[in-house]
């Protein structure tokens, strides 16, 4: 059974996913922290740099935000021409002081500014809105050819022209009813902000748009996860889940509030959550991983550790990299590691193995609900591969 526990403490939220007793997602929310990402602003051009293709965009915050030229042009010309960013000037599509419609896909850091988009996505349960282009995809994790076709047909047929989609996971089996419904908020969501964004009255900078909040975001994702319970301690919170829960009209998952009490005392979720923190992870053979993280990447190493196998070393080797790489796609969803993360197995000679071993990460990887990418082993013999974060959604 899968339940969500959502624990407030000091301003900081923490919510963790749980399936059978274990921990298998947690994200932590500061209530302190103004969160951005998924906003979209009617901003101002304050500076543009035609060295670095980019310009800085006044969002009324009080660091400007980022935007790259590859995030202005239009997303069909990215995926059309060959180079075409460096046959551009970013100078001739922003100049200081031009009004530009923004979305923020990546929240500041303490080094960095928010960075944005002109690539609006308005985020829905079924689907993500796309307006001013034709892209249609359908999620990864549909594998079916038939839904997948079903999907498309229905697609084309409920969506308007000048707008892209991304069919997301949880469409799978829904009627064209459902997912017409669905669609259509998002659309009637567009006009509101067309409407702002035209609005000569308007002061900008100004949010057009607040986005989903991160609580509304993780239920709308999990609420076609199975899961059947969701434990809240902040009355504040519970009446939020409720109002979540019957939007989505998911009657049938029980909402729990047991204000002020330590709800993570269940299945030992803190005990859970500091083993999720360490290091060194071993492996039921004896064998362990370790994860580290950089500014630029996640390196995780493969030891064999106290197993010594049997007299063959390559299956030795095979059952400790086979090992990991189950914990390796747990540990990837438990601690939502994202961007570049390299692999570092132990070696294997027997080219089979190696294509046994991205066979059964890619098997584990399904369960993330996170888009995954395997690219494969290097000519160096270490494995590469991308991972989303999932704060930046499906």
């Amino acid at each position: 059974m899968k339940e969500i526990f959502i624990k407030k403490s000091d301003n900081v939220s923490r919510i963790v996913l749980v399936e059978n007793g274990n921990l298998v997602e947690k994200y932590e929310e500061n209530d302190n922290k103004k969160r951005l990402e998924g906003k979209i602003y009617l901003g101002r051009v304050q500076n543009v740099l035609q060295g670095m293709q980019a310009a800085f965009i006044d969002i009324g915050e009080d660091r400007n935000t980022f935007i790259h030229l590859k995030d202005i042009l239009p997303k069909v010309d990215i995926v059309k021409e060959k180079n075409v960013q460096e046959e551009k000037n970013i100078k001739k599509l922003v100049k200081v002081n031009d009004k530009i419609l923004i979305q923020v896909k990546r929240d500041a850091t303490n080094m960095k500014g928010a960075k944005v988009s002109t690539h609006i996505s308005i985020p829905s349960r079924y689907f993500v809105l796309m307006p001013n282009v034709e892209i249609k995809t359908i999620s990864q994790k549909i594998e079916e050819q038939k839904e997948k076709d079903r999907l498309t047909q229905i697609v084309e047929e409920i969506l308007p022209k000048n707008f892209g989609v991304i069919v997301r996971t949880s469409a799978m089996n829904r009627t064209k009813e459902e997912l017409k419904k669905d669609l259509d908020t998002s659309l009637n969501q567009w006009k509101k902000i067309e409407k702002i964004t035209k609005d000569e009255n308007v002061s900008v900078p100004f949010c057009v748009y607040q986005g989903q909040t991160f609580i509304e975001k993780l239920l709308v994702d999990l609420a076609d996860k199975d899961v059947k319970k969701i434990t809240v301690n902040n009355k504040e919170d519970y009446e939020e889940v409720k109002r979540i829960i019957k939007k989505l009209e998911e009657n049938d998952i029980a909402v729990d509030l047991k204000e002020n009490e330590d709800i993570f005392k269940i299945y030992d979720i803190d005990d859970q959550l500091e083993k999720s923190k360490q290091r060194k992870i071993w492996l039921k053979c004896g064998g362990f991983i370790t994860i580290d993280k950089t500014e630029a990447l996640t390196a995780i190493d493969v030891n064999s550790g106290k197993y010594i196998g049997n007299k063959n070393l390559e299956q030795t080797v095979f059952k400790v990299n086979n090992e990991a790489s189950i914990e390796i796609a747990k540990q990837l969803r438990l601690r939502d590691i994202g961007g570049i993360i390299i692999i570092d197995y132990i070696d294997m000679t027997d080219d089979e193995h190696k294509k046994e071993v991205i066979k059964i990460l890619e098997d584990n990887l399904k369960q993330d609900r996170s888009k995954t990418q395997i690219v494969g082993f290097s000519k160096l013999n270490l494995l590469e591969m991308t991972r989303k974060h999932m704060k930046g959604g499906e």
